[in-house]
């Protein structure tokens, strides 16, 4: 039986067999029987490499971090994450850098940008955030909920999240008011040229 430890577009954490290119964590959120009890514990979500300097650890050990598995990074991205400083440096730094241009700050800490991402991807009751754009604006590799199901915005047309990649694709009108699963944030950071790995079944649609 699956681990609950994969994180979808929204947010969530579910059980899925589906592998991912990422993992990641937002603190401590298992028991020591390893069941899940809260969806995020401090402010500081990441997404990292599945293998860095060979290191290994079992999962879900009492008192240690939460391992979290993401299908993809517009997946992380659009759940809230951001790179790792440590085993995604260059990643992290082009991202700070985007970050840097794209609201007129000079070196962003990490600490910044994890306490803007907080307020744009969790309300006050601890629900996702949802953010009102027009569909023309929006960058590849941004994600979008529709139809309660999040959609991937790959040149120009929206491709169809699953946990084990992406199963269709529609087109969408340049005018069209969308709600974006992406915090405004990652947005842009997108638009100032950073470019998240998708999940390679986007290429094949």
């Amino acid at each position: 039986m699956p681990h609950r430890n994969r994180v979808t577009p929204f947010g969530e954490i579910i059980a899925t067999q589906a592998r991912g290119l990422l993992f990641g964590n937002r603190g401590v959120l298992h028991d020591d029987h390893g069941r899940l009890v809260r969806d995020w514990q401090v402010k500081r979500w990441i997404a990292c490499r599945l293998e860095f300097k060979g290191r290994r650890r079992p999962l879900l050990r009492p008192g240690r971090f939460t391992e979290l598995f993401f299908l993809d990074e517009a997946t992380a991205l659009a759940a809230g994450h951001r790179p790792c400083a440590e085993c995604r440096r260059e990643d992290y730094v082009m991202f700070r850098e985007a970050w840097e241009a794209d609201r007129g700050v000079s070196r962003p800490s990490a600490n910044d940008m994890d306490r803007t991402l907080h307020a744009e991807r969790v309300s006050g009751d601890g629900a996702k955030r949802y953010h009102a754009a027009r569909f023309g604006d929006l960058p590849d590799g941004s994600m979008i909920s529709e139809d309660e199901r999040a959609w991937l915005v790959c040149r120009g047309r929206l491709l169809a999240w699953t946990p084990f990649g992406y199963e269709s694709e529609r087109a969408s009108r340049r005018s069209a008011a969308v709600l974006t699963l992406t915090p405004p944030s990652i947005l842009g950071v997108l638009r100032g040229g950073y470019r998240p790995a998708i999940h390679p079944t986007a290429r094949i649609l």
